[in-house]
């Protein structure tokens, strides 16, 4: 199964291409559409002449008035009308009948050279009741319907049980849907120097780019030795022949949106970091430019070329002066599925979605249960019936339920306890219950039957390891991969709906992969320590499944990184603790030195001296000049004496003058 999981597209096994047919809706090649006129082949009926008109059939004159009058009759101009819609025209007798058939009397038939050229309002009307009915027509349940639902993967199935797809993109724009098939074959075929594709992203100011060779060149396959007589190594699929990343400052941070489309939408900002990021864009097209100038060799050999980027961004890369690439050119594609930031190793995990091949193993009873489910659900419903009122109450109109088997109703019974187990992380309980009833179940890798609701995103076909990932339950997970080696790249069922998980999450949301892409138990994992399951059993158990390919796991987790991220985690903690041990000194010196420094008040004048004493004219001069050379402790002690002999002398006069 991992093998199959990996073939690549340009290096097929032709004992599969040979039993490969196109996938269509029932597993049948799509039905001619009937011919809406009686003749098999109209333009073989067409009079020819110069008394004929080459709209009408059958319509001939014998002079030019009588061709007049029918240019100008109901007839002619239904006929102009229904051909500049695509139809094919009708005979007289044909239009007489739908003119009978719709009820519809058509007034004003061309007899006369003094009527206006333009149609009436009758010949509108019945085109526009035909259009009606054509529609109607092809609505309803017999008609012929369409060959399944447009997607971005065309899908072969070779029989009993095997589908591959491919990525349309691969094929020529001009190629119709029917000659993929023989398309796919011929890409088999060598090349002499191998296919070469170039790929470019850009966003965010960000950019990458790379010119890959994805086929192996012609005679490459033949083994050849080594001066020491050894063979050399194969030559890969896939190599990397040129590649470059840059980045440059475009974009409003935290705000969302380049320089560019802010200037369009509101008045030129002249702050600083506006022109930075004018010149980062401006730097940013001359760095891609002179790029292509640089690789113009290599992409005029490129058979593919694949850019991601937004509209005005696309300008960058197309119709400039001196460009090397152009609109018109048929090898440019777009990326046909999501894409994150334009990375090295995202360029690199875009060309593996493209090279390679996707798989599934349906029966052909599953396949056509599944083209009736699509076909059922595009009929057009039926619009209600307004009620009656009546006295008599009406019996229930609600559809019953298909009645289970007595074995199915077990099962089902078996089934809903082993979800509720597994859901709710009750390992004890689990392993007994897996003990006992493991086996009838089918193993652990066995599919959830199609009458049993699991309420949890995941429909019929799934796993019991992907119902334990998608709740989150991390010791189930480590059970099921550890000791009963549950499968990890076993597809999740595509018409399961995926609920995101939910904001609270203490670690960032796996990717969610637009609706019928491919994912796995790894994909679906409710949180981090889930993931971290899927990634510990990868690096303790590599040769049990190819974890990183077909499993989706994004990398290894062992135990010397996970000593290695708590010894970074705890030198982190250690560092901050310390910065905060300073901050904290550093205040209390501050504060120290604060209080250290005494307050000196200016000395103020004494109101009241004593009555017995000599009074100096000048207040006080002398006293500061006694205390000019002493210490700042010093002087504050001798002032703080000072000022307590002034209140004592205060308290004095005003006790003595009572």
């Amino acid at each position: 199964m991992s093998r199959q999981s990996q073939y690549h597209v340009f290096s097929l096994p032709k004992e599969l291409l040979d039993t490969l047919v196109p996938r269509n809706i029932l597993n049948q090649p799509p039905s001619p559409p009937r011919p809406s006129s009686p003749p098999a082949d109209p333009v073989a009926r067409l009079p020819t002449g110069a008394r004929a008109c080459n709209v009408c059939l059958g319509a001939t004159f014998a002079d030019v008035d009588q061709q007049r009058i029918h240019f100008r009759s109901d007839w002619h101009r239904y006929n102009v009308k229904i051909r500049l819609h695509g139809s094919n025209p009708v005979s007289e007798a044909e239009f007489a009948k739908l003119v009978d058939d719709l009820d519809e009397s058509i007034s004003g038939s061309g007899s006369s050279d003094d009527e206006s050229d333009e149609d009436s309002d009758a010949v509108t009307a019945l085109v526009g009741k035909t259009r009606k009915l054509a529609v109607a027509r092809s609505s309803s349940p017999d008609a012929p319907t369409s060959s399944g639902p447009v997607t971005p993967v065309v899908w072969f199935h070779s029989p009993p049980s095997t589908q591959i797809g491919v990525y349309k993109v691969l094929f020529p724009s001009s190629l119709p849907a029917t000659s993929y098939l023989d398309e796919l074959k011929a890409m088999q075929n060598p090349v002499p120097e191998g296919r070469k594709w170039a790929l470019f992203m850009t966003a965010g100011g960000h950019f990458a780019g790379a010119i890959v060779r994805v086929s192996k060149p012609e005679g490459s396959d033949e083994v050849e030795l080594t001066r020491k007589g050894k063979p050399k190594k194969p030559v890969p699929d896939i190599e990397m022949l040129r590649h470059k990343t840059f980045h440059r400052y475009t974009t409003r941070r935290k705000q969302g949106g380049s320089q560019s489309l802010n200037d369009n939408s509101k008045s030129k900002a002249v702050s600083a970091g506006a022109m930075l990021r004018r010149y980062g864009e401006q730097a940013l097209r001359d760095d891609i430019q002179n790029l292509l100038q640089d690789w113009s060799e290599e992409l005029s050999e490129c058979e593919r070329i694949y850019i991601r980027a937004s509209v005005s961004n696309r300008r960058i890369f197309l119709d400039y002066d001196g460009a090397v690439l152009t609109k018109s050119d048929d090898r440019l594609r777009t990326f046909p599925f999501p894409t994150r930031r334009p990375t090295q190793s995202e360029l690199s995990r875009c060309l593996l979605e493209l090279t390679r091949v996707k798989i599934s193993h349906l029966t052909e009873e599953a396949l056509r249960a599944q083209d009736e489910a699509y076909l059922a659900s595009i009929q057009p419903k039926a619009r209600p019936v307004p009620q009656t009122t009546s006295l008599v109450p009406s019996p229930s109109t609600e559809p019953e339920k298909p009645k289970l088997t007595p074995e199915e109703q077990t099962l089902s019974t078996k089934w809903q306890k082993l979800l509720e187990l597994t859901s709710k992380g009750r390992l004890d309980a689990l392993k007994q219950f897996w003990i006992r009833e493991g086996a009838s179940l089918g193993g652990v890798d066995a599919r959830i039957p199609y009458f049993v609701a699991t309420g949890f995103g995941i429909g019929p076909g799934g796993t019991l390891l992907q119902i334990a990932s998608r709740t989150g339950q991390e010791d189930v997970v480590r059970w099921l991969l550890e000791d009963l080696r549950a499968d990890p790249t076993i597809d999740v069922p595509s018409t399961s709906s995926y609920d995101p998980v939910e904001p609270g999450d203490d670690t960032t949301n796996p990717v969610v992969e637009p609706p019928g892409s491919r994912r796995t138990a790894y994909d679906i994992a409710a949180n981090k320590p889930v993931r971290n399951v899927f990634r510990r059993s990868a690096a303790q158990y590599p040769d049990w499944w190819d974890w990183l390919g077909v499993a989706r796991v994004q990398s290894v987790l062992t135990k010397e990184m996970e000593e290695g991220r708590g010894e970074k985690n705890k030198a982190r903690r250690k560092g901050l603790k310390d910065k905060i041990k300073e901050r904290e000194a550093k205040e209390k010196e501050k504060e120290v030195v604060v209080e250290a420094e005494p307050v000196i008040e200016p000395v103020k004048k004494q109101r009241f001296q004593k009555e017995d004493g000599p009074r100096k004219l000048g207040g006080g001069s002398g006293s500061s000049e006694g205390v000019s050379g002493l210490t700042p402790e010093m002087r504050a002690k001798i002032e703080r004496e000072r000022r307590a002999r002034a209140a004592e002398a205060r308290m004095k006069s005003l006790g003595g003058g009572r």
